[in-house]
This record gives structure tokens, sequence and C-alpha cells, in this order.
């Protein structure tokens, strides 16, 4: 990706498809080149979360709301240490942010970080492009880097591709370290950071859990060095089927019994660690929105996603895995994509999607409930 600084708003943009389709509009943010996945995003706020999420590295983000950037931009609200996508694309950005909370304008914001965006584009047409299509590469030009057509096809064509891309070692910590618990410590968990969010060791440690937050490197000997009582295995960016170290880590504590839990990409390590397949869906699902069933209790959420990459499953019966039954607990209802899993004979379990809700519906905030349930058993 290469960058310069914020242009003037009438500094022209085109997005480019691999397939060939051209979209042209107004520079946003940076003006340079970037390259990625185009992916959209249904969300109706929650931008600076998302933008933030470690999950989105390499993906140009369309946002399918019309209005971005209302809010601005604020410190208290980052995810994680910087923005990751790659790439931003929205309709109609707003001119002066409106929030009392807002130091800033998300236009500065992208500019400031170096990210290549553009706006003034049909980005209906453009979300019912990808439903149809899937996903696929995408190139942003702007300012000097707006070369002809003919070069900027050419250009996309030559990014790599989501399959195949092992990318949880770029965007996880390089050092451990302890986010304390909020009162009366009651348990020590071990996370695996593969891409986590700010919040999610946010929301054990309400619940009295002090989290050691260790690299996508860490081996099992670092993970039991803290001497756990769970351990949890984060959302990231990537190809599951390239993770074969965290498949590893993740066996070894399930031969161990300790409590797991997963969440995202955690859930496509456990369907690997399982003995299941994964495979790249067609467009995935990116947004705040999204409706899960969750089958142990009937009960529907709406729920926060971004994956783009699933875990193949029955649906309907119980499987048999090295480390006891298994079955599918959450289905998403739009497309009966596997969202959840959990052994019968051990104490693990995962969801595909981000129960910390940053941005999103608190529906799900019942499941780190459900891991301090198994760490309480454990004890017992």
């Amino acid at each position: 990706m290469t960058t310069s600084t914020r242009g003037a708003v009438k500094t022209p943009a085109v997005l480019v498809l691999e397939d060939g389709r051209i979209f042209r509009g107004r520079a946003y943010g940076a003006v340079g080149a970037t390259f990625g996945e185009a992916v959209f995003s249904t969300g109706m706020t929650g931008y600076q979360e998302t933008l933030t999420d470690p999950s989105y590295h390499r993906q140009v983000v369309v946002m399918t709301a019309p209005h971005v950037g209302n809010t601005g931009i604020n410190d208290e609200d980052m995810e994680s240490r910087k923005i990751w996508v790659s790439g931003y694309v929205v309709r109609d950005p707003a001119r002066v942010p409106s929030n009392w909370r807002s130091t800033r304008s998300l236009d500065q914001e992208l500019a400031a970080q170096g990210v290549v965006g553009i706006s003034g584009i049909d980005t209906r047409a453009l979300t019912r492009h990808l439903r149809e299509r899937g996903a696929m590469r995408v190139g942003i030009f702007s300012g000097q880097a707006l070369p002809d057509e003919g070069t900027m096809l050419a250009e996309v064509r030559q990014a790599p591709e989501m399959s195949g891309a092992d990318l949880s070692a770029e965007v996880a910590t390089t050092e451990a370290y302890v986010v304390p618990a909020i009162g009366d410590k009651k348990f020590t968990v071990a996370a695996v950071d593969l891409g986590i969010k700010g919040m999610t060791p946010h929301r054990m440690a309400e619940r009295g859990i002090e989290v050691h937050v260790l690299p996508a490197t860490a081996t099992v000997e670092d993970v039991y060095a803290v001497e756990p009582d769970g351990v949890f295995f984060s959302n990231g960016p990537g190809d599951p089927a390239t993770a074969d170290h965290p498949v590893s880590v993740m066996r070894g504590v399930l031969e161990r019994g300790t409590p797991l839990f997963g969440i995202c990409f955690g859930n496509q390590i456990l369907g690997r660690a399982l003995g299941f397949g994964t495979f790249k869906l067609k467009y995935g699902h990116r947004g705040i929105n999204q409706p899960v069933q969750d089958r142990t209790t009937g009960k529907v959420e709406v729920t926060a996603h971004n994956h783009g990459f699933a875990v193949d499953a029955p649906l309907d019966q119980v499987s048999d895995t090295p480390y006891g039954r298994a079955e599918v607990s959450h289905v998403c209802l739009n497309d009966n994509v596997v969202e959840g899993l959990q052994l019968l004979d051990r104490p693990a379990f995962s969801v595909q999607y981000h129960p910390e809700a940053a941005a999103g519906p608190h529906d799900a905030a019942y499941l780190f409930d459900r891991f301090v349930n198994l760490m309480e058993g454990q004890r017992a």
C-alpha cells in the first residue's frame, strides 16, 4: 500500500474489482493506492470498532450504511492499537462530526494512519455485486496513484488472495501482558491472541478473571506457565486452514481437559482441532445484526460478526471426535452456517461471532458467564 497525506475533498478516486467492475468517486482519508479483499459490513454504527478490529487485516471494507462518520473518532472506542482495514469505502461521509465524545473526524483519522479510502460511490450497487459474485480482490487508487484502467486491473489481480493467508501473527501482540480482574480475582485465563479485540479481556475482567494475553506463537508450555483455570482463543484474520500452530496448541489444551472458550477464528481452530474441515464463504458475515440460534436453549440472538470462513460440521447429528462427542451448538438463521461448537464430554465450546459486542448488541454476553460456569464446575 502506498499513501500520501490527506487530499482535497474533490480528489478523484477509482475502485477496481478483480472481475473488472469499476466505481468512480472521491478520495476519502489518505490519497494513494491500496489492495485487499473487498467485503461489506452491514452495521449501522460502530465503524470505529470495525476499523480497529484486527480481523479486518488485509480487507477493504464497504459500509452498507449510507452515512458514515457522523460521530467522528474518539480515543476510548479503539479495539486495538491501530486501524487494520486495508481500505475503506463509504457513500456519504459526514462533512462535520457531531458527538460530544468526538475529538477528530473519521477522514482525519484515516489520513493520519495512511488508510486509503473512497467516497461518493453507489455502495448499494457494490454490495449487491459482491453478494452475487462473492468477495474478491480490489484496489482503490487516487491522486498520483491513478493510472489507466488496464494497469489498475492488472495490479489488483496480482494482489494476494485471502485463501491461504496466514495472518494472525501479523496482528497479535508480540509480548505477553496481563489485564487484571475488576474487583476480587476469581479465575486466571490464558488468552491466545490471534487478533484479539480490547473489549474481550475487559468482559472477562468484569467477571473477576485475570487475563494473561499471550502471543499467537505461544506454546502449550507458555499457556500452562500462567496456571490457568481456563484457556481462551480469540478472533483473528486469515484462512484457518493455515493455522496449524494454534490448532496444535488447542489440542494440547483439550488433552488436559482445561475449560476452553473460542470465538470467531477460535471457533474455526476448535473445528479443526476436532477433525472438521473449514471453507471460505461466498461473501461472509460482517456487521452487528446477524441472527443466530443457540440450539442449547432455542433462543435467537442478534449478534456481531466478522468472518469469511466457516466450519464444515454436520448440523443435525452428534459427531465422534478424538476428544469425545461434539455437536453444533449455534447456527446462523440466514444461511445455516455453523456458528458454534461444543464438546459433550469435555469443558470446551466456541462461537463464530463476537460476544464482547463492541460495537453491537449484547444478546451474547451470557457466553462469558457460560465460560465462568465451566471453570467453576472444573474447580468444584
